[in-house]
């Protein structure tokens, strides 16, 4: 059985009191989301790396200051945008700067299914941060592309190959359930034609 994670807001408040463990989870849980959101400005690996630890930097400045601590992921998310877009002012400067096609240039599809899927994959990436590390390695492995055997998942994390298919199950729920997931199906948004936002609870 999978040991409960920390709430988030517990790890908030003990990071701001300066608990070196607790950001160490933070940053830990953050990471992934953190990286896709620069990436998709289609930044080097070095740039992106830059761009990263000035994020940290600022959470660091304003973690404790957040109103909700439970809203860390779109805080995230905001800031990496923004230090991304201010990155490629500054470093190029004659590139014309379109936001939102750089961060979403390397998909495919019309602009709208494309923006859809980017929204889609932050949401998911926040609700992965909100459960236990064993259920989050585990579905950030099958998010692969390609996605390793189970055999190779097994390795990775220690679960017995047996195990993977129950254990994705639970954690699929748990995501389900996550508040960024809940919060993202109950939002009256337009949908692009063909999609289907609950699709964002699942990694199918």
């Amino acid at each position: 059985m999978e040991d409960d994670a920390t709430p988030v807001t517990a790890l908030v408040v003990a990071a701001t009191g300066g608990e070196q463990q607790a950001w160490r989870e933070l940053v830990g849980r953050y990471a992934p989301l953190l990286v896709s959101v620069i990436r998709r400005f289609r930044l080097t690996p070095s740039e992106t790396e830059d761009v990263a630890q000035t994020v940290w930097l600022r959470l660091v400045e304003h973690l404790g200051s957040l109103q909700e601590p439970q809203a860390i992921a779109g805080w995230i998310i905001t800031t990496a945008r923004r230090e991304s877009i201010r990155h490629l002012s500054s470093k190029r400067p004659n590139d014309p700067l379109d936001p939102e096609h750089k961060s979403i240039a390397a998909d495919s599809g019309e602009p709208e299914e494309r923006i859809f899927r980017a929204e889609r994959h932050e949401v998911l990436l926040a609700g992965l941060a909100e459960l236990p590390s064993r259920q989050r390695e585990l579905l950030l492995l099958l998010m692969e592309d390609p996605q390793p055997s189970y055999v190779e998942i097994s390795q990775s994390t220690g679960i017995p190959v047996g195990s993977i298919g129950p254990t994705r199950s639970r954690a699929l729920e748990r995501l389900r359930r996550s508040p960024p997931v809940m919060a993202y199906m109950a939002a009256d948004r337009p949908e692009p034609s063909g999609g289907d936002r609950h699709d964002a609870a699942t990694l199918g």
